[in-house]
């Protein structure tokens, strides 16, 4: 009777694990660029940056895991081995130098293997490589404009599209009625500002988060391997409307990034101060 109990549990345990493994593999294939209700783990990365922090990350996953169960068994077994009744006459020693030298080194060379895979990361992400192509990202409560200096020196807001609005297929609070379209495979600066308060410009798949404060010029910069449109929001709590201001970014290829771009000079204020046209003007929302 027990062996058939064991039996069962375990294979109880073994059909819980496989579900689980294939409802993890059919979650990860319909992650998109967005939050998905019962998400575990990032976004599918987009650019090189997340990629690499993705994989840094599941490396600290390893290291932390292998430590929880080695500090959780260690404790079981003390738990068990010197319990009163097994142990009625406790040991009196107080230093072990070979077990001081251990505690002491393992954990020192596991920092630094942590700063050796950390240091160049940060270093990768902090430092903008030349770019192609430079964006002006500008937070105001509670909307984005944009400014694309080297593609004409159009300037548009992106205001989040209010529930009532929302069509079929569309994300509420992360949909904006402009969205800032790049091209793939470039390397774009970001320019991020404020105007009133601190906001964060933040794009998960891009492994993107600066703050914009105002009166400073902070600046990002990534590079997207692939297209599709990519959802972020404002990270810096700014005001009773800082859940309103979706970030939206649509990677298409070179060849539309230059048929939009025609529209856009056409459809968009200048930053030099030219109007926009009437019917963009009656388009532009109401703070």
């Amino acid at each position: 009777m027990v062996v058939a109990r064991r039996r069962a549990f375990w294979a109880a345990l073994c059909a819980f694990a496989v579900a689980a493994f294939g409802l993890a593999g059919t979650m990860s294939g319909a992650w998109a660029a967005h939050p998905e209700p019962w998400e575990m783990g990032f976004q599918p990365p987009a650019t090189p940056v997340m990629e690499q922090i993705e994989n840094f990350h599941d490396i600290l996953l390893v290291i932390i895991t292998v430590i929880t169960v080695f500090v959780l068994g260690l404790l079981l077994y003390v738990m068990w081995r010197f319990h009163e009744k097994r142990n009625p006459t406790p040991s009196k020693t107080t230093h072990n130098t070979t077990v001081e030298v251990v505690w002491t080194v393992v954990p020192v060379l596991i920092l630094v293997f942590i700063a050796f895979k950390s240091f160049p990361l940060l270093y990768f992400t902090d430092v903008t490589p030349e770019p192609d192509m430079t964006i002006k990202a500008v937070g105001h409560q509670w909307f984005w404009s944009y400014e694309y200096p080297d593609n004409g020196n159009f300037t548009f807001d992106a205001y989040m599209i209010p529930d009532n609005e929302i069509k079929p297929g569309q994300y509420r609070l992360l949909e904006a009625d402009n969205h800032v379209v790049v091209p793939i495979d470039t390397t774009i600066k970001v320019l991020i500002a404020a105007e009133d308060v601190i906001h964060a410009w933040a794009m998960p798949a891009f492994g993107v988060k600066e703050d914009a404060v105002p009166g400073r010029l902070n600046e990002s910069w990534f590079k997207a391997t692939k297209e599709g449109v990519y959802y972020g929001q404002c990270s810096e709590l700014c005001g009773n409307g800082h859940a309103y201001m979706p970030i939206v970014v649509e990677v298409v290829s070179k060849d539309k990034f230059q048929e939009w771009v025609k529209e856009a000079q056409t459809k968009f204020a200048k930053v030099d101060g030219t109007p926009p046209s009437a019917d963009v003007a009656q388009n532009v929302p109401s703070n």
